[in-house]
């Protein structure tokens, strides 16, 4: 039975990989380490179907290293001790060509199962390489975190999906027998997601349901082909990212019907309580905000609770976050602001704090004239000084507008009537 076309089409090397220039680039970071031998612990972190899996084989086999991996989905703490033993035997101490030990989705890993490779690291029994599609600094102990070195793997770029599909038409050794022309891609990438391996099953699929050789990719051919075998193309169980993306989507919505049918939908299927809950506690600040500050405050009560809980009880408490969230007033505008204000960092650079809203610490730094006629609010009438806290350059920038709802209409007309014209939006 031939091989699904994704693993016919896994890169073997360095030069086949796609993307992902600034670590596999002639200049990259791990380009460097390969050639120099001296491959360290590392975590992969990036969105499925980017080549978290390749990259970590093709890393073993240039740097001529054996090579053990592990999912922490059906892996246990058993299992991270047998690889470690086999390891061991297999590689010497602190050489260069220590084992590699992969895990895939290594934030899936209890803290007793990362506790269990905290030696093997530390001794240098095996090198590490773990792959998550999470926060590590959320997911991965700091102690296990502390010994690797965390890359970031950038979405493919819609040019590197339309490669991909091209070098799939002319190397793959089933598809290069078929007369396969690509007219239009945009629905291909679309459902795919940025997923390499997604659209190549969806690719795949539309080929093998041709009874001809002769083939032309459309858009509206896909998405018929697609619509008929939806099953098939979801087998690769990436569909909980379109199902996250529709509980978030129907929250923001303030639609709380829609918002437990697809959290029903990820608990049904298995999905780990702890990424809904981040996925809640991010939306309370993004999509609420100040609208309902309380909002933050119960999605991250329902964090705590559900970490420390877990199925089946939690998805009662993450019920009733999902319901409360949908039911509040949204907002975006503390998101837009730091947004807005990121891009006036980016292009004015590094401008001076003003003179007057310096610390003084020193005397030397009083002489300069650090903190010299600052106004402290609690001196004034109302707890409010009218005085400029921002560099000389950007004074009048605008960056926080209020949203239009009870709570923030209230914070518009509070800094209307302190600063009249500044926050006249």
């Amino acid at each position: 039975m031939n091989a699904p076309l994704a693993e016919r089409l896994r890169p073997k090397t360095l030069a086949d990989y796609i993307s992902q220039t600034h670590l596999v680039g002639n200049q990259g970071i791990l380009t460097n380490q390969i050639k120099l031998g001296v491959i360290p612990s590392m975590i992969f972190w990036g969105p499925p179907g980017i080549g978290k899996t390749t990259l970590a084989n093709i890393i073993a086999t240039e740097s001529g290293r054996p090579f053990y991996t592990l999912s922490a989905i059906n892996s246990g703490v058993k299992d991270v001790r047998e690889v470690i033993d086999k390891a061991k035997q297999s590689g010497g101490l602190f050489t260069t060509k220590n084992p590699i030990l992969f895990i895939d989705e290594i934030h899936r890993f209890s803290k007793s199962q990362q506790d269990s490779l905290l030696q093997a690291v530390e001794k240098g029994w095996v090198t590490l390489i773990g792959a998550t599609t999470e926060n590590p600094s959320f997911e991965v102990i700091s102690a296990l975190l502390s010994r690797c070195q965390v890359y970031i793997l950038k979405p493919f770029e819609k040019t590197d999906l339309e490669s991909l599909l091209h070098r799939a038409i002319k190397e793959d050794t089933i598809l290069s027998e078929k007369n396969i022309t690509l007219k239009e891609t945009t629905a291909l990438i679309k459902l795919s997601g940025g997923d390499a391996r997604k659209l190549l099953n969806i690719f795949e699929l539309i080929i093998n349901a041709e009874a001809t050789n002769d083939i032309v990719i459309t858009d509206k051919h896909v998405l018929e082909n697609v619509q008929n075998n939806t099953v098939r193309y979801d087998k690769t169980g990436d569909q909980h990212y379109d199902i996250i993306s529709a509980f978030i989507k129907s929250i923001r919505g303030s639609d709380p019907n829609a918002a437990v049918y697809w959290l029903a939908r990820m608990i049904e299927g298995g999905e780990d309580p702890k990424f809904v809950a981040r996925r809640l506690l991010i939306l309370a600040s993004e999509d609420i905000g100040n609208a309902n500050p309380t909002a933050l405050v119960i999605a991250n009560n329902t964090f705590q609770a559900v970490s420390t809980i877990g199925f089946p009880e939690s998805r009662i408490i993450l019920s009733q976050c999902a319901t409360y969230l949908a039911c509040s007033p949204k907002s975006n505008a503390a998101y837009m602001a730091i947004g807005e204000a990121q891009q006036l960092v980016k292009e004015t650079g590094d401008l001076s704090v003003p003179l007057d809203i310096r610390n003084a610490p020193t005397k030397l730094m009083k002489e300069l004239g650090y903190g010299d006629n600052y106004k402290y609010a609690h001196n004034y009438e109302g707890g409010f000084a009218n005085q400029e806290f921002l560099p000389e350059e950007i004074k009048h920038s605008k960056l926080y507008d209020p949203g239009n709802n009870a709570r923030e209409n209230a914070h518009r007309e509070f800094l209307k009537q302190r600063w009249k014209d500044k926050y006249n939006y």
